[in-house]
């Protein structure tokens, strides 16, 4: 049978059809490079919002248009390929591997899973918690995501969750967003929270403290954020748990065995290297990498070599790369620096009016996620500020600070690349993600933005 065109697909023909015709067009404001750019930038976005090919397949044309057509240097094209986030995700899929191979993820989810056992709305809870207490301890959201997709995965199996399946499904969203969303609002916890803060320092000698940054962030963009991740993922994908009588508490302990101790010990070492970042300077990256190194060395062996072939989805990586060479080329084109001052020549900005600027600033630090991926929020959006600062007359602070409310909301998955990785190593679709994103999107600027407008208002930052 053949399958009837749908909304993507005209969608797909649109936007292919506008990236295509866009270099083409004089527009006043943008230069030729950067319609180029703009137009393969409305394609390959296009590609992976509608997932009507494989993302890595959307990634290798990426890169042949971008190379082709001489778009940016080679270096910048392929940056993803050096990026650190790219050697964090590879070393984080060989540590996944050992966690399910050696039998650490199912021990740990039965661990977990007689804590949570009960109705499917406690289940969800519990584990997006247990991916928010993990952003107190550890910086790197890819990190977390890498240590707990594998949990959460053998959870899903402890409580019957088929491939597919809303529980499933559910599980993953919720660990997931749970460590990713609610991060933005603790500061060393999110790449475009370090990058905002390097940057005011660099710039404007402006530092953020951890406590202000917590008070001023945390009540609605982080905690409110959670409190509506549980009940939206709840709502999208409702599920019935079953726990496996094969998983039953009643079931006999089972001896901790060699490769779980050496998995075990790697893990801790990793994880103390990954607390403490701030005093070694070791990027979590090459820490991933380290460990996953040791854990296929002569020796060791818990990888194996037919393991290390078939089960690492190298397809990811592709994507990953070119997610951050599509931000690489838009930021280093100029196209990311004259959108971000034409979203802000329309905003309707006005000193006697703070909740329209206050609104109209989150909603372009939003927007400009979409087109640049939420890492480069900061570097359009932050030289921006001085500007925004005489039409407001709000203080160079307080306009720093509306970039967190703004790339704390999410809209599509490619923006963030950790939420695309766990769905990667969980097998799970991108599309299965895109109708939670959207209605937390809404909600947030529907609701919580107003609230954190108020509860700024009442820190005196008005």
């Amino acid at each position: 049978m053949k399958k009837k065109l749908g909304f993507s697909h005209l969608f797909l023909v649109i936007a292919v059809m506008a990236g295509i015709l866009l270099p083409f067009c004089h527009w006043h404001f943008l230069k030729a490079e950067e319609s180029k750019v703009a137009g393969l930038a409305i394609v390959t976005i296009a590609l992976l919002s509608t997932s009507l090919i494989p993302e890595y397949l959307t990634a290798l044309i990426f890169f042949l248009i971008a190379i082709l057509f001489d778009l940016a240097p080679a270096g910048t094209v392929f940056s993803g390929f050096s990026s650190t986030a790219f050697w964090l995700i590879f070393g984080g899929m060989i540590v996944g591997v050992a966690i399910s191979e050696t039998g650490l993820g199912e021990r740990v989810a039965r661990k977990l899973a007689n804590h949570l056992e009960g109705n499917y709305l406690k289940l969800i809870a519990g584990t997006t918690l247990l991916g928010v207490f993990l952003i107190f301890i550890m910086p790197s959201a890819i990190g977390r995501i890498v240590l707990l997709v594998p949990i959460t995965l053998e959870l899903s199996k402890h409580f019957g969750f088929q491939d597919g399946s809303n529980g499933k499904t559910g599980l993953i969203l919720a660990s997931t967003l749970g460590t990713y969303i609610p991060a933005f609002s603790i500061l060393p916890s999110n790449v475009p929270n370090m990058i905002l803060a390097g940057l005011a320092e660099n710039q404007w000698k402006i530092s953020f403290l951890y406590g202000d940054y917590f008070l001023l962030h945390f009540p609605f963009m982080g905690l409110a954020k959670v409190v509506i991740i549980i009940l939206v993922i709840n709502w999208l994908y409702p599920d019935i748990p079953v726990v496996n009588n094969s998983h039953s508490k009643a079931q006999p302990r089972k001896p901790i065995l060699r490769n779980e101790k050496i998995l075990i010990f790697a893990l801790v070492i990793m994880l103390i290297l990954w607390v403490t970042d701030f005093l070694h300077h070791i990027s979590p990256a090459w820490v991933a990498l380290g460990g996953g190194i040791f854990l296929m060395l002569p020796g060791i062996g818990i990888i194996s070599n037919s393991s290390f072939a078939t089960k690492i989805n190298y397809g990811s990586l592709f994507f990953i790369a070119g997610v951050i060479g599509l931000g690489g080329i838009i930021n280093s084109s100029g196209l990311g620096t004259t959108i971000g001052k034409l979203l802000i020549s329309f905003l309707p900005l006005n000193p006697q009016s703070p909740f329209v600027n206050y609104a109209s600033i989150s909603t372009a630090s939003t927007l400009t996620g979409l087109l640049t991926t939420l890492p480069g929020v900061p570097a359009v959006m932050t030289p921006l500020s001085p500007e925004l600062v005489k039409i407001t007359g709000f203080s160079l602070r307080t306009v720093l600070m509306q970039q967190v409310v703004g790339f704390s909301t999410v809209i599509l998955p490619y923006e963030a690349p950790p939420i695309v990785i766990a769905l990667y190593l969980a097998n799970e679709k991108t599309g299965r993600v895109l109708k939670p994103l959207i209605l937390i999107a809404i909600i947030s600027i529907l609701v919580l933005l107003p609230l954190n407008f108020c509860w700024w208002k009442f820190l005196g930052r008005f």
